[in-house]
């Protein structure tokens, strides 16, 4: 099921390092060889560096990368201006729990008018790839975790039941390291029903020495982003914002996000987890 680990030293991604070297062979010993050979068979010998290596398929090229690939996830040039929370590590997988939200029509229509406003401010804000509404931190496990910590979820979020809750106000929330900021939108139904996820995630954090989610949570669901810190600035101009949120054509805009099923990220991989109906 996981693929792409990389070994611990350079020289176990080399094949054939531990056989012997060819060129410490004397050449008395080639010579003599060399004598009983056909005239067309013997200059083919000849021609052959010893030193030389077949290439490695790129399979393995990738399950093993170089030292350049490693710098390259930590230029945050390359993701946008962001910056990791904790430092990439071969074997560590970024891991949390999360409810994912899939946006309608209406949803996107406000997402980019609520861009144009904050570019219109100097403000310039990326949307997010993807929408959920977090349950736990970002955290950090080890590969051969994921399987153990995977079970105890499962079986902690096997009673909960399907639920609905629905945000409607927008609110700033930028991360510890004051490195990115968020504009998301606060849940204002289905807190309770958040806290017991909640309790059952953190259980299986504490079980595995991992960070806890929020003592008091603000639970939402983020819509942007943007590089360092920007709240004070972004808060100049949050009762704009919010107007667009309530003075729709239709009337006010109610995200509605039905819980029906509780995933976690871990690397590359998503676990799915429905909930009860």
């Amino acid at each position: 099921m996981l693929v792409g680990y990389s070994s611990s030293s350079e020289e176990d991604g080399e094949p054939g390092s531990d056989a012997p070297n060819r060129s410490s062979r004397r050449p008395a010993e080639d010579d003599e060889g060399n004598r009983h050979l056909p005239e067309k068979k013997k200059a083919r010998t000849e021609e052959l560096d010893p030193k030389t290596r077949l290439p490695l398929p790129g399979c393995l090229l990738s399950m093993f990368p170089d030292d350049d690939h490693d710098a390259q996830t930590e230029d945050s040039s390359l993701h946008g201006g962001r910056v990791r929370t904790f430092k990439h590590e071969r074997g560590n997988w970024a891991t949390y729990v999360y409810l994912p939200y899939s946006p309608e029509e209406e949803f996107e229509e406000l997402l980019e008018e609520v861009l144009s406003v904050l570019e219109a401010h100097g403000l310039i804000w990326t949307r997010q790839e993807e929408f959920h509404l977090s349950v736990s931190q970002t955290v950090v496990l080890r590969h051969h975790w994921i399987q153990p910590f995977i079970q105890s979820l499962k079986a902690g979020l096997s009673p909960c039941r399907r639920f609905v809750c629905t945000a409607a106000t927008l609110k700033v929330y930028c991360n510890a390291e004051r490195t990115r900021t968020f504009l998301g939108m606060e849940v204002s139904t289905g807190h309770p029903q958040l806290m017991d996820l909640v309790r059952v995630v953190d259980k299986t954090m504490t079980d595995f020495g991992l960070d806890t989610f929020y003592k008091e949570p603000s639970f939402h669901v983020s819509l942007a982003w943007c590089v360092g810190d920007l709240t004070e600035k972004t808060k100049e101009i949050l009762e704009e914002l919010q107007s667009l949120v309530d003075n729709r054509e239709e009337g006010p805009f109610l995200l509605t996000l039905p819980c029906a099923e509780v995933r976690c990220s871990t690397g590359n991989k998503t676990f799915r987890f429905p909930l009860k109906p």
